[in-house]
């Protein structure tokens, strides 16, 4: 048995380690109605991995929950192409195993501190007084989940701090794009910038370790994009925002996701809502295709990749 980290897990590996439990659930088999299964979500600080045990008693399933660390036996076995735990033993960590729960996060490469006081940086380069007054009065109040909210459940910068570490990538990105296009609005943009997303607060429901446990009712019937205009709604009445600003700043949010099959009910009609829509992808983009390859060895191609169409990624010798 090896003591190994997720990333460097190779299909017939024997393991046995400490994980975090992202999210577990007992499950009933396909040809079954009564056999049940724990389905897992494991995470260290190299990545994360499914994890089988393909029995789920009542000790189990009351023992076994999301955000706690656990030691698993298992062997590393591949399914649809990607890595997957088959468990033999499990049990939750104890204060003997000496185990620190915060070496299992998966964090963002800058400190919560340092971004957020890069968001407030940006935020003060605001000159029109509506636009400034709203996204102060946004952030002020989710201030403290922003600190650790991840920026998705599963997908893109799913980690504790993602959500700051994403805004603040595309502030970077905007504000270079910003000296070659420099008939955009800055104002609009970078207050774009840091409302398109801040509503997932309010559309999942995370751990201080930057752990979604699922998403909130409200979230699940109207989605952040329309609890993003909500609080754009409400800061502009508490601060007696100028309409026409107003409607411009919910435009933004309306139509970044660009399609109706992703949310958004209108495409851009304004150019600042445009780039707006290229810098969230491409940031997404980006992220995951860093992810994927992060643990390559040049010459060889990731698994494929969901969110990026599919595809496998190539890390060259470049």
């Amino acid at each position: 048995m090896e003591n190994k980290k997720i990333g460097e897990f190779n299909k017939g590996d024997r393991i046995e380690s400490f994980f975090l439990v992202k999210n577990a659930e007992c499950k009933i088999t396909n040809n079954s109605t009564t056999n049940k299964y724990l389905d897992l979500m494991l995470i260290d600080s190299t990545g994360e991995i499914n994890a089988k045990l393909w029995e789920c008693n009542e000790n189990i399933e009351a023992s076994i929950n999301d955000n706690i660390l656990v030691k698993v036996r298992a062997v590393v076995n591949e399914y649809r192409g990607k890595l997957q735990l088959k468990i033999e033993k499990i049990r939750p960590a104890t204060e003997e195993d000496n185990v620190n729960i915060d070496e299992f996060i998966l964090v963002a490469p800058y400190k919560s501190e340092d971004m957020f006081e890069t968001l407030l940086d940006y935020i003060e380069k605001i000159e029109n007084k509506d636009i400034k007054h709203i996204t102060e009065n946004i952030i002020g109040k989710l201030s403290y989940k922003l600190m650790h909210y991840p920026a998705a459940k599963s997908n893109h910068h799913a980690i504790k701090g993602g959500l700051l570490y994403h805004i603040t990538t595309m502030l970077n990105a905007a504000e270079k794009l910003l000296g070659i296009y420099d008939y955009l609005n800055k104002d609009l943009l970078y207050s774009g910038i840091i409302l398109h997303d801040i509503a997932k607060i309010m559309e999942m429901e995370s751990s201080e370790l930057g752990i979604v446990s699922k998403y909130s009712t409200e979230g699940q019937l109207l989605g952040h994009i329309i609890q993003g205009i909500g609080l754009i709604e409400d800061a502009a009445m508490e601060v007696k925002a100028d309409k026409e600003i107003v409607m411009l700043l919910q435009h933004m949010i309306l139509t970044h996701h660009y399609e109706p099959e992703y949310g958004s009910p209108k495409k851009p009609m304004i150019p600042e809502a445009e780039m707006l829509h290229h810098l969230d992808v491409l940031d997404a983009r980006m992220y995951d295709m860093r992810k994927a390859t992060k643990d390559l060895s040049p010459g060889e191609f990731s698994e494929k990749i969901y969110s990026l169409d599919g595809i496998s990624i190539y890390k060259s010798f470049i």
